[in-house]
């Protein structure tokens, strides 16, 4: 098992860029680590956001996946990778929260949980930290695309069930 995080990152790096020239995008991809655990790639903005972004990501969750597939099978240690495209993963987490800031008020506000329609696992990510950061706790509940979260006013258990 390979370990070297530099080593890893590089050849994601280079991985993506090669994956990409294959589309006819020749550019640099700029590589970054999230707290020595998570390899960060992300492609600059160009005429191809729209196809590399992909309906709702999964574009982009495909390059991920592929990319991390790699890197495992190549025997790296560091194998999870966040790819994104000229920031559209930062910009859909920050109107994400701005919406989910209605909900997060309502459950205060009432003291009542509240059920949100299932989400990807990235976007439950987001929500489950920004409620944490607004002072309510969350709970993942469900299967697969059923997947969702449970906002809960910050109370002990025993008076959310009475």
């Amino acid at each position: 098992m390979n370990d070297n995080l530099e080593e890893a990152i590089l050849y994601a790096k280079k991985y993506l860029e090669d994956l990409l020239s294959f589309f006819g995008l020749n550019t640099d991809v700029y590589a970054t680590t999230h707290d020595d655990e998570v390899i960060e790639l992300n492609i600059p903005s160009t005429r191809y956001n729209g196809f590399l972004i992909g309906v709702r990501g999964e574009t982009m969750r495909s390059f991920q996946f592929l990319v991390g597939t790699v890197l495992r099978n190549q025997g790296f240690a560091h194998s999870r990778v966040n790819v994104d495209v000229a920031d559209y993963k930062k910009h859909r987490a920050e109107r994400l929260v701005e919406k989910a800031k209605d909900w997060f008020k309502q459950v205060k506000e009432s003291g009542e949980t509240k059920e949100l329609e299932p989400m990807n696992p990235a976007d439950r990510r987001v929500i489950h930290q920004a409620a944490t950061d607004f002072g309510l706790s969350t709970e993942s509940i469900g299967e697969g695309r059923d997947r969702h979260i449970v906002l809960k006013p910050s109370q002990s258990t025993d008076e959310l069930s009475s």
